[in-house]
């Protein structure tokens, strides 16, 4: 369809990074797309050694990444990137792809898309104006067994869905480790850096994206509690959210990074009029589904009974344990797929190019912001 790899450059993720490691490395799983440029650190000394880390030539290892969409441009068509993966500190996120949009390029980007509902409308305007591609890497859409759960939502395996139940509990901020000078723990605990939540726009975000994703409904409104429970720490670590959908479903979500002793225990429960699914982050390769007529069963990753959308984002056979990064790895394949198309003059196939869009991103944003409004309101309920 398209006869060479896809090339990228990368903003952000250099030495000492966990995320932008991660990135790099479900991008190579496939074996399609190879990092050709970057601009790894705000530091110009940090990103031009990562750079060299990474064996990138030195004409396309640049210092900010100023220069490097300045390069790209001067490039000839044919040997500049296809597209820009943006792992970068939330407050980066916008001036980057907003740059990289209006100059054309294919985008992808971390979440929190960006810190304010202003700027993520700019950041949807530019993208239908331009006609590109946007990826926001909300990976755990990634997971084959989240797929599945989709897909039997949408065919209508639990009837009506009327309680949705989402936990995202981490323990790594129960203590103060920004005052320790853990990176990490730094900028995401700044209001500068981070934006003006902490654990709801770091993990909360995720949590809100897998319910729309999963179950396709719409909050109508939400009623907020967020709090820092570390003292001196200036954003909310621990947050509990009421939720009421359109059509009369009800929600809660928890989102916590106190939680002493729990690693990365995102889970998420689906009641409805004909039964219940329920999915962990923890254990990625199982899907329970509860239905009200017969005995629970539990579908495994891999296994040819499943949806082809599930099928499609497993590359072992059932047994073989696939994780975190084969869900990134998901993502970037969809992004991958819409590219090649569009590289052809084709339209993509929905069921290859599946990943979350732009759209899901501002979506996002103004879900922090309407639990931030509820939270300082005084706990009341806030429209959506």
């Amino acid at each position: 369809m398209f006869p060479r790899k896809l090339r990228y450059a990368m903003v952000g993720g250099g030495r000492d990074a966990f995320i932008g490691a991660v990135h790099r490395k479900a991008i190579a799983l496939d074996g399609q797309v190879d990092l050709v440029a970057g601009a790894l650190s705000s530091s110009a000394e940090k990103a031009r050694a990562s750079g060299r880390d990474l064996f990138l030539a030195d004409d396309r290892n640049h210092g900010d990444w100023q220069r490097l969409l300045g390069d790209e441009l001067r490039r000839a068509p044919d040997e500049r990137i296809d597209f820009v993966s943006i792992v970068t500190p939330n407050h980066l996120h916008f001036p980057v792809a907003q740059a990289f949009v209006d100059a054309g390029f294919h985008v992808v980007c971390d979440k929190p898309l960006v810190h304010t509902r202003e700027q993520a409308d700019a950041l949807v305007a530019a993208v239908a104006r331009q006609g590109t591609v946007f990826g926001v890497t909300y990976n755990y859409t990634g997971y084959p067994m989240v797929r599945q759960a989709r897909e039997m939502v949408r065919a209508g395996a639990l009837g009506e869905i009327r309680k949705v139940v989402v936990e995202y509990n981490q323990g790594w901020l129960a203590t103060r480790l920004e005052a320790e000078g853990h990176k990490q723990a730094a900028w995401r605990s700044d209001p500068a850096r981070s934006g003006a939540a902490g654990a709801m726009g770091d993990i909360g975000s995720h949590a809100e994206n897998l319910v729309a994703s999963v179950t396709g409904l719409e909050i109508e409104s939400l009623c907020a509690d967020l709090s820092a429970l570390v003292p001196g720490r200036a954003l909310d670590d621990d947050a509990g959210v009421l939720l009421r959908f359109r059509g009369g479903a009800r929600g809660v979500m928890v989102a916590s990074q106190i939680s002493t002793g729990l690693e990365n225990d995102l889970r998420l429960r689906v009641s409805g009029t004909l039964g219940t699914l329920e999915w962990r982050q923890e254990r990625p390769s199982q899907l329970t589904h509860l239905p009200h007529d017969g005995p629970k069963r539990i579908l495994t990753r891999g296994a040819p009974w499943l949806c082809e959308a599930a099928q499609r984002a497993s590359r072992l056979p059932s047994g073989h344990p696939e994780g975190f990064i084969e869900a990134f790895a998901n993502v970037y394949a969809g992004v991958a797929a819409d590219i090649r198309a569009r590289l052809a003059g084709m339209q993509a196939d929905p069921l290859a190019a599946d990943y979350p869009r732009v759209e899901e991103g501002a979506r996002g944003v103004r879900f922090i912001e309407r639990t931030l409004a509820s939270a300082t309101s005084g706990l009341k309920w806030t429209a959506w």
